[in-house]
């Protein structure tokens, strides 16, 4: 906990600082990132090795992310960092620069099965960063852990007003349809009915939709169960080692979030040198263990610890993977989403 909490200290700080005192002749390099998801010493080394200051802010989900973008005026950030889903749909409604790849040799590090996936299969807009699974945090002091196995144990009623679940349509409509045995991108209307009932059915055991004060949540007690990404798992247990973590056996939704230079970014070529930095082994290797997140970068993920490499929610096997769904772009039907999810918080 003492290390997220003064990396962020540091992070204002140095942000403070860069926009006080950043001299006219010197690029300004401005990233968009999720919260608490990147080391804080990696902005102070890149800085320091290049010269480029960083403006870094934070969001707390990719639709929150994606509408700021797409509503600004007269501003543009360079580095943004969208999940599968969404860095398609970016690319698709022409947000998304192009990457010149020659300015990324580190780019080698990628495993190759992390390139060419289904969100960008021509490898054009952007560099895998971070992945992992959603999953369930819980507390074994209340809640039963023989049932944590399934995405029933959510709709347990023993569990009423002790319960988390995301303030994310996409995330939670997924579970309901997880738990239906559904695709979490199905279109059909009978399918996504029956988890809008699920998930009003729910409501009354849930005690919020949370985003990312969920972690603190957990962690101080407030809560006994929640979905929650498993890059979050650190948080919690480096704040209280008690707190354990599960996939659902029957699989869950595996997430990648990706590196990506927006069609408006002013510093092009300095973004593309950020995210080589970023794809640098031992810079990849600090963000994996600040993050304890599934890495895509091959020569970090040697140097890891064996149990972070070991850990079901993080590094799922091959058996589950089989089992696990990839969100994808549902541009055209995400009215629709929004529509049950609206439904369902306002029941």
């Amino acid at each position: 906990m003492k290390k997220i909490v003064l990396g962020v200290i540091t992070l204002v700080m140095l942000v403070a600082l860069l926009c006080s005192c950043g001299s006219s002749d010197t690029v300004q390099l401005r990233v968009y990132n999720w919260q608490d998801y990147m080391d804080p010493e990696v902005i102070e080394m890149f800085t320091e090795e290049t010269g480029i200051e960083v403006l870094y802010n934070v969001y707390d989900t990719n639709e929150n992310m994606y509408n700021k973008i797409k509503n600004m005026k007269g501003y543009s950030y360079d580095v943004v960092f969208p999940s599968d889903y969404m860095v398609k749909k970016m690319a698709d409604e022409g947000m998304l620069a192009e990457i010149n790849f020659d300015n990324i040799p580190n780019y080698q590090n990628i495993n190759d099965s992390y390139k060419g996936m289904a969100y960008d299969k021509k490898n054009l807009f952007s560099v895998p960063y971070i992945g992992g699974t959603v999953c369930i945090a819980y507390n074994p002091a209340y809640v039963d852990e023989s049932e944590v196995n399934s995405w029933d144990v959510l709709w347990n009623e023993k569990y009423a007003g002790n319960i988390f679940m995301m303030d994310s349509e996409r995330d939670s409509i997924a579970v309901a349809l997880m738990r239906l045995g559904y695709s979490i991108n199905t279109k059909n209307m009978d399918e996504l009915n029956a988890a809008k009932d699920l998930l009003i059915e729910q409501k009354p055991l849930v005690l919020a939709y949370t985003s990312d004060d969920v972690k603190e949540k957990m962690a101080k007690e407030e809560g006994w169960l929640a979905v929650m990404w498993s890059c979050d798992v650190t948080f919690i247990r480096d704040m209280n080692p008690d707190i354990k973590f599960v996939v659902p056996e029957t699989g869950t939704n595996l997430w990648w979030d990706a590196a990506c230079i927006l069609e408006g970014s002013e510093h092009k070529e300095e973004a593309e040198m950020f995210i080589d930095f970023l794809c640098r082994p031992d810079i990849a290797l600090m963000n994996a263990e600040y993050l304890e997140s599934s890495t895509p970068n091959k020569a970090a993920f040697d140097q890891l610890d064996e149990e972070i490499k070991n850990d079901p929610v993080i590094y799922p096997s091959e058996e589950m993977i089989a089992k696990c769904e990839v969100f994808d772009d549902l541009s055209d039907y995400m009215s629709t989403y929004t529509s049950i999810w609206n439904a369902v918080l306002n029941s």
